[in-house]
C-alpha cells in the first residue's frame, strides 16, 4: 500500500514539475504588446501667445492646429510659473518638467558669479563645431542640472529610443533633447545655410544631414515674402503699414512684400530667413528628413523628437504682436504643420505617435502701439536710472565698484568688495532695494536675501523665487511696471510673469490621448511628467510638476 501511495506522490510530482516547466516555456515565448506610441514629437512654437490659436482659427486649414484642436486635448489655461519667461529657460522648463530654481537655466545668457563673465545656457567651448567652422558649433547641455523626459525615454529603453532635436536656434534644439541625445541640429546662416551640430553628440554629420545640406532647399526660400492669401483678407492685425514695427535694412518700409534674396545681403544672408515665415518651413522640411532618415518610429522602442519653431520669434520681435506679419507667419505655420503630420502618418502610422505642442513664453504688445490705445505702458529709461543709481552708491557707500554686473532685471554685487569693506550683505541689499522702489516705472524689488528666507505662494513673488537660482542668479531682483520693457521702440519682446507672456498654447494629440478642453489651471512644468506618465517611465530627476491626468486616456 505504502508503495502504491509512493508510486502516486511521484506522478503527481512529475506531473506538477511538468506542468509547471511547460508554463515557464510558454511563458518565454510570449511578447509583450507595446501600447506606447513609437514616436513622441514635442514641439515648441517660439513666442507664441494663446490667442494666436483663437484669433487666427479662422484662418487655419483642417489638417494643422485644427486637426490638433478638434482630435486632441486643449489646455486653455496654461501658463509659466516663473519669471524669466525666455527662450533658454522656457525650452528647458518644458522638457524637464522643473522651472530655473531646479534646472538652473536662469536665462539665455547670464553673469557667471565664478568666473566673472556671461556665460551662454548652450554654450560650451570645450565642444568642437561638426558641419561648420564656426564657433556656433559649440553648445552643449552642460549647463542644464536636471535630465529630460527625452533622457528618462533613452535611458527606459537601455538607449534604444531615440532622441532627435531640431531648431533653428542652437538653444531649442539643444535643451529639449537634452543630455543623451543622438543629436541636436540648429541651422547655421550667415554665408553658409547649413544645419549643423556638436561633438558633444558625434564627430561627422550622418549622410541625410549632408545630403539635405547639399541639396537647394535653403536656397529656394531666399524669395519674394507676400502675404499666403490676400492681405485684405488679413482682418485679425493691424494695418500692414505703421510705425510699430522694426523690418529689414534695405527696405525703407516695413510692408509687404520683401524680396529675401535682395535683402539677404544687408540682412547676413541666410539669417534672413530665420525671421520670416520661410524659417519655419525650412525646419519642416529638415523635420521630415529627420523621420525618414533616423527611422524614427520604426520600431517597438519609443523614439522622441523635439522640434522647435524659432521664426515665429524672431518675426515677432520685428514686426510685433499685432502685425501682418505675424499673422502671415502663422497662417503658414499651421500648413507647416499639416505636411509634418501626414508625414507622420505615412511613415510612423496615424494613431502610432502623440505629439504635444506649445510655447516657450508669450509676448508683449508694442509699447507704443498700447500707449496708442491709451493703456499704461512704455520703454524703460536705462540711461536715466543706470546714472541715477550710480549716485546713490558713490553717496552711500563711497565706492563705485560695489556693482559686478546688471543684467536680466538683475543686480550682481561685488561681495568680495563688500566684504572688504565690513559691509552687512543683507543690509546692502536692502538698501538698494529701498532705494530703486522709488524709481520710475519699477514695480516690484526684491533681495536675494528674502527669496532664500522667505516661500511665496501666489503672485508675482512666487514666480520670481520660482526663477531664482541661488547659486546662478544676481542679488537684487527688479520687476517693471506692466507694459513697460527694455526694449527698442519697434517690435514686441517678452520676460515678465505677466499673462501676456506667461499663457501660452498646451496641445495634446495622438496615441493615448484624450478628446476634450479644459480651463483648470495648468502650468508649463505639468508638460514633462504628463509625457512620463504617458510612456510609463521615470519622471524627469527635478521634474515638480504633476501629470495631468485628465488628458490621458
Amino acid at each position: 500500500m505504502k508503495k502504491l501511495v509512493f508510486a502516486l506522490c511521484l506522478l503527481i510530482s512529475s506531473v506538477s514539475c511538468k506542468s509547471q516547466n511547460e508554463t515557464v516555456i510558454s511563458s518565454s515565448k510570449i511578447e509583450i504588446p507595446q501600447d506606447n506610441p513609437k514616436l513622441v514629437i514635442g514641439i515648441v512654437v517660439d513666442q507664441m501667445r494663446y490667442d494666436y490659436l483663437t484669433r487666427f482659427y479662422n484662418k487655419f486649414g483642417d489638417g494643422g492646429f485644427k486637426r490638433i484642436l478638434n482630435n486632441g486635448f486643449n489646455c486653455k489655461n496654461n501658463h509659466y510659473n516663473y519669471i524669466p519667461t525666455y527662450t533658454g529657460p522656457g525650452h528647458a522648463s518644458v522638457f524637464t518638467g522643473t522651472t530655473p530654481k531646479y534646472h538652473g537655466i536662469i536665462a539665455n545668457d547670464w553673469f557667471d558669479k565664478e568666473i566673472k563673465e556671461y556665460v551662454y545656457c548652450a554654450g560650451d567651448d570645450t565642444m568642437n563645431p561638426v558641419g561648420t567652422e564656426s564657433s556656433a558649433g559649440q553648445m552643449s547641455p552642460h549647463r542644464m542640472k536636471t535630465t529630460s523626459f527625452a533622457d528618462e525615454n533613452r535611458m527606459f529603453t537601455q538607449l534604444k529610443g531615440k532622441t532627435i532635436g531640431i531648431a533653428i536656434k542652437d538653444r531649442g534644439a539643444i535643451l529639449p533633447a537634452g543630455h543623451t541625445a543622438n543629436a541636436a541640429y540648429w541651422f547655421q546662416g550667415k554665408d553658409e545655410g547649413r544645419w549643423i551640430t556638436s561633438s558633444y553628440y558625434r564627430n561627422d554629420l550622418p549622410n541625410w544631414v549632408t545630403e539635405f545640406n547639399a541639396s537647394d532647399v535653403a536656397e529656394s526660400y531666399l524669395k519674394p515674402w507676400n502675404t499666403l492669401y490676400d492681405i485684405n483678407t488679413y482682418t485679425e492685425s493691424g494695418s500692414d503699414l505703421n510705425i510699430f514695427e522694426g523690418g529689414f535694412k534695405g527696405k525703407e518700409t516695413a510692408n509687404f512684400p520683401y524680396d529675401l534674396k535682395a535683402l539677404s545681403t544687408d540682412n547676413g544672408g541666410f539669417d534672413i530667413l530665420k525671421a520670416t515665415a520661410y524659417g519655419n518651413s525650412l525646419t519642416t522640411d529638415f523635420a521630415i528628413a529627420a523621420i525618414n532618415g533616423e527611422e524614427l518610429g520604426q520600431d517597438l522602442f519609443t523614439d522622441v523628437l523635439t522640434l522647435s519653431y524659432s521664426s515665429t520669434d524672431y518675426v515677432g520681435h520685428n514686426f510685433g504682436v499685432n502685425s501682418k506679419e505675424v499673422e502671415d507667419t502663422y497662417i503658414r505655420l499651421d500648413l507647416d504643420l499639416e505636411r509634418l503630420m501626414n508625414e507622420l502618418d505615412a511613415k510612423v502610422g496615424e494613431g502610432e505617435y502623440a505629439l504635444f505642442l506649445t510655447a516657450d513664453h508669450g509676448a508683449v504688445e508694442v509699447p507704443a502701439y498700447l500707449k496708442s490705445l491709451r493703456i499704461p505702458s512704455g520703454n524703460v529709461d536705462n540711461k536715466t536710472t543706470k546714472a541715477r543709481f550710480n549716485t546713490f552708491m558713490q553717496e552711500t557707500y563711497g565706492a563705485s565698484d560695489l556693482v559686478e554686473n546688471v543684467s536680466n532685471n538683475q543686480i550682481f554685487l561685488n561681495r568680495e568688495k563688500i566684504a572688504s569693506l565690513d559691509l552687512d550683505l543683507a543690509d546692502v541689499q536692502q538698501k538698494i532695494v529701498n532705494e530703486l522702489i522709488n524709481y520710475p516705472n519699477v514695480d516690484k524689488v526684491y533681495s536675494a536675501t528674502t527669496m532664500s528666507t522667505t516661500s511665496f505662494t501666489q503672485g508675482i513673488e512666487e514666480l520670481l523665487q520660482n526663477g531664482y537660482s541661488q547659486k546662478r542668479s544676481g542679488d537684487i531682483l527688479i520687476v517693471n511696471d506692466p507694459a513697460y520693457i527694455s526694449y527698442g521702440l519697434t517690435g514686441s519682446t517678452h520676460g515678465s510673469g505677466l499673462n501676456y507672456d506667461t499663457h501660452v498654447p498646451l496641445l495634446f494629440y495622438g496615441k493615448g490621448i484624450k478628446h476634450g478642453a479644459s480651463f483648470k489651471r495648468t502650468e508649463i512644468i505639468d508638460i514633462a511628467p504628463t509625457m512620463s506618465a504617458l510612456l510609463g517611465i521615470s519622471f524627469p530627476n527635478g521634474s515638480t510638476g504633476i501629470p495631468l491626468e485628465m488628458v490621458l486616456e
